[in-house]
């Protein structure tokens, strides 16, 4: 049988074998909904899609502004108001799932200020860092 996933807007295929004659118990969607028990061979209806999320409504042009790819903490910034960047310098590292992910910067030009700090929580859009 096959699956599709869709984890942080990004779909994945994946395989699942299923034995026969076993139930398997689906998490709830919802905190108010209670776990669901699929038989081997039975149809589950897919459940309805959800929006996507809004675009980011920040009013900061995106060649001016380093946004977060993920969700996670501030670790590190490694950049101060002022400094010169070139494409691929390292601005922040970002913790999520005890996993760091380096934020590099993708256009070249300087920093203006920075909108985050150490030890904050983001979320994947949210601007970091923005330039001149």
């Amino acid at each position: 049988m096959q699956l599709t996933l869709t984890i942080d807007g990004k779909k994945y295929i994946v395989d699942v074998d299923v034995v026969e004659g076993e139930e398997v118990r689906m998490p709830p969607t919802t905190p108010s909904a209670t776990p669901a028990t699929i038989r081997s061979g039975q149809t589950v209806e897919q459940a309805p899609r959800q929006q996507a999320a809004p675009p980011v409504s920040d009013g900061l042009p995106d060649d001016k502004v380093c946004r977060s790819p993920i969700s996670g903490i501030v670790q590190r910034i490694n950049v101060q108001p002022g400094q010169q960047l070139q494409v691929n310098d390292l601005l922040v590292v970002l913790e999520a799932m005890k996993m760091e992910t380096n934020i590099t910067a993708h256009v070249d030009g300087k920093v203006k200020r920075i909108i985050a700090s150490v030890g904050e929580a983001v979320k994947s859009g949210q601007p970091l860092i923005e330039f001149e």
